[in-house]
């Protein structure tokens, strides 16, 4: 039975400036700039001393003190000390030109909040593992080799490969930009192998639930969870898709949701089934209000009135699916998570064997010398794939 609410579930998102705490004195060096960060322009050029908040849970949470005290040691130790034998490009030089870089791109939309997080996480290895004031020329190959194994005691092989991509990206941002005069030796600073990806592909179980196994996730799941659930596998809405849908991209009327990946700006459509409209109805019904006005656009919003999706670290979509998971018994040796969802649509819209329609849903795009030549899908055909996918998710239900 559905439940029927007054409260209206359009909400118009509040413009609100973005906080940032005021000096502690007149007289202090240092300003704080919205992503958490106490900077200083010297010389012409932005550098980040210390964060006055740490992101949690999608929002910026005041360290004690601002972080004053530590902002002001590192300001002091630039200024009065001497980071570098003979004044040379460091790593806190690097890290700063590179973030500054991605600032600018983030505020002006090019850049997604999450790229940025994960951006400043390079950075911040990049401090703890060479110390901000090492001279980038004096890094050798086994530097960046012994890098790689301490990442590779933490992390598995995709996510360290990534990692291995984005400090040399920070590399080449530096070497393109004129900063240093040669890109780094990095010996075998490399990603893992094809073989090391697809034996772990293989040791790890294919990614996909059954359609049994995301019905028990819905039986199992509270009412936010169950709307994304439904979001995940009519939609192929990942994690972090949740956690930032804005109210503006859901047509509940016609039965549609279009958004556009955020990392990626890849346009997205579709069909919406009638189960997954009501469990958004109930949703926004009982969504509570958001601790922060730039937050009230969200569809979803938890309990402690913040986001979903957090920037750089576990969101509350992965952990609440892991709970759910751990409950039902249902993960085992497959290390599966909400993003496995979007891989059972694609698993199941297969048989549809309309490749534009899935890509366009799943907001992929068609790099072949094809893809120049398509312009736009019908909605019927959108509509197609989800009900095939709908009849095989409730295939067995009666």
């Amino acid at each position: 039975m559905t439940r029927k609410s007054t409260r209206s579930t359009a909400v118009t998102p509040a413009k609100s400036k973005p906080f940032r705490p005021d000096k502690p004195y007149p007289d202090f060096p240092l300003g704080a700039i919205s992503t958490g960060y106490w900077v200083k322009r010297i010389g012409g050029k932005l550098y980040y001393f210390g964060k006055w908040a740490k992101s949690e849970n999608g929002a910026l949470v005041r360290l004690p003190n601002d972080g004053t005290d530590e902002a002001l040691r590192l300001y002091n130790q630039h200024v009065n000390g001497a980071p570098a034998e003979d004044g040379g490009f460091t790593v806190r030089d690097l890290c700063n030109h590179f973030l500054t870089s991605k600032t600018n791109k983030l505020k002006s939309g090019e850049l997604a909040k999450r790229t940025f997080a994960e951006y400043e996480q390079i950075t911040d290895i990049l401090f703890a593992q060479f110390g901000r004031d090492r001279q980038v020329d004096s890094l050798k190959a086994i530097d960046f080799e012994t890098l790689r194994a301490k990442l590779a005691e933490r992390w598995g092989p995709v996510r360290l490969g990534n990692a291995v991509q984005r400090v040399k990206t920070v590399f080449k941002y530096a070497y393109d930009a004129g900063l240093i005069e040669k890109l780094p030796r990095y010996g075998d600073f490399k990603k893992p192998s094809d073989k090391v990806l697809r034996k772990n592909r293989n040791e790890g179980g294919e990614k996909i639930f059954t359609a049994a196994e995301i019905r028990q996730m819905l039986d199992a799941g509270s009412v936010p969870m169950r709307a994304m659930i439904l979001l995940g596998v009519n939609g192929a809405l990942g994690n972090s898709d949740c956690g930032e849908l804005p109210h503006r991209a859901l047509d509940l009327d016609g039965g549609w949701v279009t958004f556009p990946r955020p990392k990626t700006g890849v346009k997205r459509r579709a069909a919406l089934w009638p189960e997954t409209i009501e469990a958004l109805k109930l949703a926004l019904a009982e969504r509570p209000e958001p601790k922060d006005k730039a937050h009230a656009g969200l569809v979803f919003i938890t309990k402690h009135g913040r986001p979903w999706a957090a920037e750089g670290s576990a969101d509350s979509v992965t952990q609440e699916t892991g709970k759910i998971l751990r409950r039902l018994h249902i993960n085992g040796r497959r290390n599966l998570g909400f993003y496995a969802l979007r891989h059972s649509f694609r698993t199941a819209a297969d048989v549809t064997h309309d490749l534009t329609a899935i890509r366009l849903i799943m907001g992929h795009t068609d790099s072949s010398i094809d893809g120049n030549y398509t312009h736009g899908v019908y909605d019927d055909r959108l509509r197609k794939v989800a009900d095939v996918v709908r009849a095989w998710l409730f295939a067995e239900v009666k």
